[in-house]
Order: C-alpha cells, then sequence, then structure tokens
C-alpha cells in the first residue's frame, strides 16, 4: 500500500513561466508599514487537495496554465518583481515578468495519505516551491509560483506567494478568481484594488541589512504538526461554555436560604419564609449586572487552546504568556480601505497573561483578554501601530523568542473550499514548511462549513504529546478521539 513516506518527495517534471495574457498598465506600487515588514519572512505556502479530475492530466495542466495567464491580467503585481529605488524605498514593479508554473509527479501518495495520519506528514511540504525563500528575494525570483502535484488518486495545487505582495484575504481571493477565470466565469466577481493612498503608506525608509534579512525562527527545530478539527457542534457548545460560566442557579439559592432558615433555632413561619425569599429574588433582580459582551466563537476557540497548551508547557505560575492575533485593518480605518485591498492589511494584536492567571481562571476570562485587545483596535489604534513602526522601521520578529509564546495567523472566514477549478470543490487545505515555528497556529475553515473549523497546530514534539492528552481540550476534538488515539487516524 502507497504512503506518505517523509523520505520521498515530489518529483518535478517541468517549470514553465506564465505570462499575463494581456500587457499590464499598473504603475508601481509602494510596499506599506504592514508590507515591509514581512520582507523577513518566507513566502506564504498555501494550497487545496483535490479527486483527481474525470480527463487527462495533461489537459488538466494546460487549462491551468491558460487560465493563470489569464487570472494575471487581473492580478498584475503578481507576475512581477520587488525593486529598490535610490532612496530605499521598495516597490513592486508590475513588469510582466512572470510567475512560475511546476508540474510535479507524487504519484506514490494516496490522498488519504494525506488526510488520514494524527499528524501532518512530511511529504505535504514538498507540494510547495520556494522552500525557505525569504521574501526580500522577490527581488530576484518570481513573487508567485503554482505547483500542480499529481498524487494516485488526486491531484494538490500549491501557491508559494511573496508575503510582502500579499496577506490571507489577497491570497485566497486571487486563488478564488484563478479557480473562477478556469471555471469560465466572466466577470469575475471579486476584483482587487491597487490604490496605495491610505495611511499605510509611509515616509520612512525600512534598512535592509548587508546580505538581506533573515527569518528570526530556528528553521531546523524539531516540530510536530497536526490538524484538529472542531464541528459546528463542538464549536457552539465551547461559545456556550465560555459565555456562560458557572451560571447562577436562582433555585439552588431558594434552596440554600430555605436550609438556613430550617435549621435555625429561632423557627420561622412559612409566611415568614416566604417573605425572605420574595426580598431575596426582588434583591436580585435589582442587583442584576450588566450583560457581559458576548465572546465569539472563535475567540473562545483561541482561549481553548490558549490554556491547553500553556497547561502542556508546563510553566511556573509567574511566567508571562503570550497569544498573538493577526488583525485584518481594512474595515478599521476610516475611510476603510476597499475589502479586496490587495497587500498587507494586518497588524499582529498580542496579549499577555502570567501562566498562573491563564490556568487558575476559565475560558471566558482568557477569552475576554482576547476580546478586548481586538475590539480596541480601532483606527486609532492602527494609526498607532503604524506610528511605532515609523519610529522604529524594522522587520517583522516572528517566532517563539521565551518559549512562552503562541501566534495564530490565518482566519476561519478565508474562502478556502470556495476553489473550484472545473471538477469539485477541494477536500482538504494544508500548507507548506514556511513560516513554522513552536507555536505557530493557523485557522482554517472546515470543509464541512456552517461554522466549522480546523486549527493547523505547530509546536514542539513534546508539548503536541501532552496536548493531545489534555481532556479540556481534547473533549471539543470531532470525532471519536479515544478511537483517533488508539488507531492512528483522524476522522
Amino acid at each position: 500500500m502507497p504512503t506518505c513516506e517523509p523520505t520521498i518527495m515530489s518529483q518535478i517534471i517541468s517549470k514553465t513561466t506564465i505570462y499575463p495574457a494581456t500587457p499590464s498598465t499598473l504603475p508601481d506600487l509602494k510596499l506599506s508599514t504592514s508590507d515591509l515588514p514581512m520582507l523577513s519572512c518566507h513566502y506564504i505556502q498555501k494550497g487545496n487537495l483535490f479527486l483527481r479530475p474525470p480527463f487527462a492530466f495533461s489537459d488538466l495542466l494546460i487549462r491551468l496554465q491558460h487560465a493563470l495567464s489569464n487570472a494575471l491580467t487581473h492580478f498584475p503585481p503578481l507576475a512581477g518583481r520587488l525593486v529598490t529605488d535610490s532612496n530605499g524605498y521598495v516597490y513592486i514593479t508590475c513588469n510582466d515578468a512572470g510567475a512560475h508554473f511546476i508540474h510535479a509527479n507524487a504519484t506514490h501518495v494516496n490522498v488519504t495519505d494525506i488526510i488520514s495520519p494524527i499528524h501532518v506528514p512530511d511529504c505535504v511540504k514538498g507540494f510547495f516551491a520556494f522552500e525557505k525563500m525569504v521574501s526580500y528575494n522577490g527581488h530576484f525570483n518570481p513573487l508567485l509560483a503554482v505547483q500542480v502535484t499529481e498524487l494516485a488518486d488526486g491531484v494538490f495545487i500549491g501557491f508559494s506567494v511573496n508575503h510582502a505582495v500579499v496577506d490571507g484575504t489577497s491570497l485566497w481571493n486571487f486563488i478564488n478568481t484563478f479557480a473562477e477565470v478556469c471555471r469560465e466565469v466572466n466577470p469575475v466577481t471579486k476584483q482587487p484594488s491597487f490604490t496605495r493612498d491610505s495611511v499605510l503608506i509611509s515616509a520612512e525608509v525600512l534598512k535592509i541589512p548587508s546580505g538581506g534579512p533573515k527569518v528570526t525562527f530556528d528553521e531546523f527545530a524539531p516540530l510536530t504538526e497536526r490538524i484538529f478539527s472542531f464541528s459546528r457542534d463542538s464549536i457552539l457548545k465551547l461559545k456556550e461554555a465560555t459565555n456562560n460560566p458557572k451560571k447562577t442557579n436562582i433555585n439552588s439559592n431558594v434552596v440554600e436560604i430555605m436550609g438556613k432558615h430550617c435549621h435555625d433555632p429561632v423557627k420561622l413561619s412559612s409566611e415568614k419564609v416566604t417573605t425572605v425569599i420574595g426580598n431575596w429574588l426582588r434583591n436580585a433582580v435589582v442587583t442584576k449586572p450588566e450583560p457581559a459582551p458576548e465572546i465569539s466563537s472563535f475567540q473562545s476557540l483561541c482561549a481553548l487552546l490558549w490554556r491547553a497548551v500553556t497547561r502542556a508547557r508546563k510553566f511556573p505560575t509567574s511566567k508571562t504568556t503570550t497569544f498573538r492575533m493577526a488583525v485584518n485593518c481594512r474595515h478599521r480605518l476610516e475611510p476603510k480601505l476597499e475589502t479586496f485591498y490587495f497587500g498587507n492589511a494586518i497588524q499582529s494584536i498580542p496579549t499577555y497573561a502570567t501562566a498562573g492567571d491563564v490556568l487558575s481562571h476559565d475560558l471566558r476570562w482568557c477569552a475576554e483578554q482576547l476580546n478586548k485587545n481586538v475590539l480596541s483596535h480601532d483606527d486609532m489604534m492602527v494609526r498607532r501601530f503604524v506610528r511605532n513602526w515609523e519610529q522604529d522601521p524594522r522587520c517583522f520578529p516572528l517566532g517563539n523568542f521565551d518559549g512562552a509564546m503562541l501566534t495564530m495567523g490565518s482566519s476561519p472566514r478565508f474562502p478556502m473550499f470556495d476553489n473550484d477549478f472545473g471538477w469539485g470543490k477541494p477536500v482538504a487545505v494544508r500548507s507548506g514548511r514556511a513560516n513554522k515555528f513552536d507555536g505557530k497556529i493557523s485557522a482554517f475553515p472546515g470543509r464541512a462549513g456552517g461554522g466549522s473549523v480546523d486549527l493547523e497546530v505547530v509546536l514542539s514534539p513534546e508539548t503536541m504529546a501532552e496536548l493531545e492528552l489534555d481532556p479540556e481540550f481534547m473533549q471539543y476534538i470531532s470525532g471519536q478521539c479515544n478511537l483517533v488515539l488508539r488507531r492512528g487516524y483522524q476522522y
């Protein structure tokens, strides 16, 4: 039976440069204060797994190449290169230099070899181009590579895209458009916006070190990666548990009052007991606190993970932990950016709490800390982040520097399963090795839809082993968790 062995990677069959079907008329696009920090990050590597199409693989390649050429006319920057002018400003030049299209073979791998194991197999990393390439190298390399890997019974389409050029919103809009063009949808439904007139565009210059920027984490540290799936019902239960922890039970309070009076040496009449209870109920209504803000499903999920990983890492109570969340700033700015503004429009919000606080409080407390930070990240806060960067222009320090950090990226709202290239929607989302370190989490929508969520969790092997034994966390995982652990499969 074929297996996805870590030592057997994809074989490159061919590599082609694809040019836009029509020449670009876009001017050079200046990188913003959200783009520039990503120059030290790897290219983003995300892709979709599909069942094998009902036509020849050679026909599939021709169809995808033709569609990519047409899709690039809607996204000219992805066929361009990075340039730095004499003043040190970095731009995307839309010069139609082209994107890479790669045909690879991994016919020793079945679809089930990818989606069935508990931990993501290493061969998935071979489904992407530009391995460990830093985004600054977009000065000398294409900004986009599409790798189409033929499997025994399926196909994987992997996208490697320069992170200084796109964030998740821009990336998935491009992939959705590529799929629409492949299905001959005309006109495409979500045209990108290339405006560069917001507060994100700065007059400050990022000083590039000699030899170019480097990633700020250990690329060779041992890691374990797993997709944890949360069904819609599981997410709803978690949200309920977070928003209504230990509800005040009026009935139990009434029983307590009655019990106290029954044991009181001064016996009260039934009329007196009724009066006491009535007074208590009236006072309870009068002193009822204002309703607390509702915690979202996603913040509930983040709080659950924060607690579980903190437990798994076995910190002393005084250790400060950090939970970082990437937030989309498009709708937070005033005036708002276009929904499909092309580029990075994200900022990373850190939330701090000691391990003791994370574990001694309930889910609601942890979620509230995240909720407060997200709600407060308005136009004023976005501009403050920009000013802070301008005072110290630098690349984003990505990693887990003190061993106590979690970094949440991507979003379950991204349309990752809307990519039908002409023979059906994908069966899974997977990512490459890019930008992964102990504590890197990515959120995907669940394939079932309806609010289901998949978390791609990357941890040290020791921490992952502890997380998989955590009862509070594992009770929300979809499927038969005990069966999963026994058989080695994720349902």
